[in-house]
């Protein structure tokens, strides 16, 4: 199986919605900079004692809204062993990817892809050194 390992929603005012989230929900906000797409960290849960293993949730961020981005929703991301294998699976069976992959420094391998119904996920293939759960 490949487990969700993060959720990911755009914003319009990136101070806001780390605030929303820090007040609402107390997740912590890590604010990443220009060189990292302005992207928010948030976290949800700490680790529990298994080395990446999220505490019985998920983690996530934010990334600025872009109006030339297409499908800019809520989204999760699955994390799969083989980027290259998983997204020929996502094509046979009846996704579209949307892009190329890319690399995120200290994390691994990305892509989007829509589903057969439209909804917009995103795969991840972890750098060797950041355990999934399973």
């Amino acid at each position: 199986m490949n487990p969700v390992v993060h959720f990911e929603l755009p914003y319009k005012d990136r101070e806001r919605i780390a605030r929303f989230y820090q007040s609402a929900f107390g997740w912590e906000m890590q604010m990443l900079g220009e060189e990292m797409g302005n992207y928010v960290i948030a976290t949800t849960a700490r680790t529990d004692a298994k080395p990446g293993a999220p505490a019985g949730a998920i983690n996530g961020g934010f990334y600025p809204h872009k109006p030339d981005w297409p499908a800019q929703y809520p989204s999760v991301v699955i994390a799969v062993p083989d980027l290259a294998a998983a997204m020929g699976r996502v094509r046979s069976a009846g996704g579209q990817l949307l892009g190329d992959p890319m690399d995120i420094p200290g994390v691994g391998r990305y892509v989007s892809f829509y589903d057969t119904e439209g909804n917009r996920l995103s795969m991840l293939q972890p750098l060797p050194n950041m355990p999934v759960s399973s």
